[in-house]
């Protein structure tokens, strides 16, 4: 069965049709795709979701990956967090790699094709070589990009400023720029192995294979271990409903191949849990996505207790499984949760830590807030919504509109 005739049972014939027509405007053209990491992380995961969708299109996709060294990619994390407004310093050393990694990168890498669209800072710098090819390039920000680093966002506008348009996730995120900007959410696949429906038994095997208590509520939180995620915030909220109500939490992720920080705040964690047994810290491959689909369907919350955050594709994960979920109020996060409708939104530990409470007191309510966040997932953040709008951005490459909501 083809690929999209398989998602005619979750949104309908109309929407696939639509995705058909225009996909046919765009046969056989070719659309590399450039990004920093091949596995880990949300950027990854919907491009290898999303790349099988547009060949059966008929559209040449293709997806690549910027290759760096280790001071490459501290570089860059200072700039992703810098970025999210997290003061760094950086030096003359700093701005130099960033520049021979993308000039070594330009010259191992095949940038023809009809359209290259690049994939966050990391390979923004690519840019430098566009008038070397006649083609369009786009750049997608996957990041909070709201209240920048003045020093960062000055070195990297005028890079993103050479592309012919800018898409970001959210409106908040847009910036004053001379070119183009489109408003695109990111988007989870129903039907992929982290989010399709599984039996009881399943999820059962997996909990005792990490010998969770299944007869006890457990509060998770699925993220890479990144201080931006604020693990350290979680166990301390946690810590503080815990006087209140019999619960455990476990902290679930891993990290990736452009991270350089997660050992140390995987350490940090572990440090900040101590010797409580109700606290189960895993790490896991970036494949384990059965094994994340199943811990979080047998969870009774699910926490995003992010500080900053570009979107947040762990809250609609959560909300597509009908679980309510307690998430920071910040980045794309509040396009995804209606305060108290769809889920909690919270600004701090001890807000976190009373709804916590408060959902464990009141299950028929964390009900309802789980049914309506599958529906608000299904109507706005699913691959096929997000396809759309990529397929239509890339039809209008070549017009001079400022700002495109699609």
């Amino acid at each position: 069965m083809p690929l999209l005739d398989q998602y005619i049972p979750i949104i309908g014939n109309n929407v696939i049709n639509e995705l058909q027509m225009l996909g046919e405007r765009l046969r056989g053209k070719v659309i590399r795709n450039i990004n920093s990491t091949a596995v880990g992380g949300g950027v990854a995961e919907i491009l290898s979701r999303m790349i099988p969708f547009f060949k059966e299109l008929g559209i040449d996709a293709r997806w690549d990956v910027i290759k760096g060294d280790e001071e490459f990619f501290i570089v860059t994390k200072k700039i992703h967090n810098a970025l999210h407004g997290t003061k760094s310093v950086f030096t003359t050393r700093d701005f130099e790699v960033y520049y021979e990694t993308q000039k070594r990168n330009a010259g191992e890498m095949d940038l023809s094709g009809d359209i290259v669209f690049i994939h966050d800072p990391q390979p923004a710098g690519l840019i430098l070589e566009k008038n070397k090819h006649q083609n369009h390039w786009l750049w997608r920000c996957h990041v909070d990009v709201s209240n920048p680093q003045l020093e960062i966002w000055q070195f990297l506008k005028p890079m993103v400023e050479q592309f012919e348009a800018a898409v970001f996730s959210a409106p908040s995120f847009a910036q004053r720029l001379d070119i183009r900007q489109v408003l695109i959410a990111p988007s989870i696949d129903p039907l992929s192995d982290k989010n399709r429906e599984l039996s009881k038994e399943e999820v059962s095997n997996i909990v005792t294979q990490f010998s969770i208590d299944p007869k006890r509520p457990l509060v998770t939180q699925v993220s890479r271990f990144d201080r931006l995620k604020d693990p350290v915030g979680v166990i301390e909220a946690y810590k503080m409903a815990k006087k209140r109500v019999d619960c455990q939490l476990l902290l679930v992720g891993g990290s990736a191949a452009d991270d350089p920080e997660a050992v140390q705040v995987l350490a940090e964690a572990r440090e900040a849990a101590g010797v409580d047994p109700d606290i189960h810290i895993l790490e896991l491959p970036p494949t384990s996505n059965i094994e994340i689909n199943a811990l979080q369907r047998a969870s009774t919350i699910i926490l995003q207790k992010s500080l900053k955050e570009g979107f947040g594709l762990t809250v609609s994960e959560a909300l597509w499984k009908a679980k309510p979920v307690i998430a920071g109020s910040v980045g794309g996060i509040p396009l995804q949760i209606t305060h108290k409708y769809s889920g909690i939104l919270t600004l701090s530990i001890e807000g976190t830590a009373y709804w916590i409470k408060q959902l464990l007191q009141e299950p028929g309510y964390a009900q309802k807030l789980g049914e309506n966040g599958r529906e608000h997932v299904r109507q706005n953040f699913l691959l096929t919504r997000h396809l759309r709008d990529y397929l239509l951005t890339f039809l209008s490459v070549g017009h001079t509109e400022d700002i495109i909501y699609v």
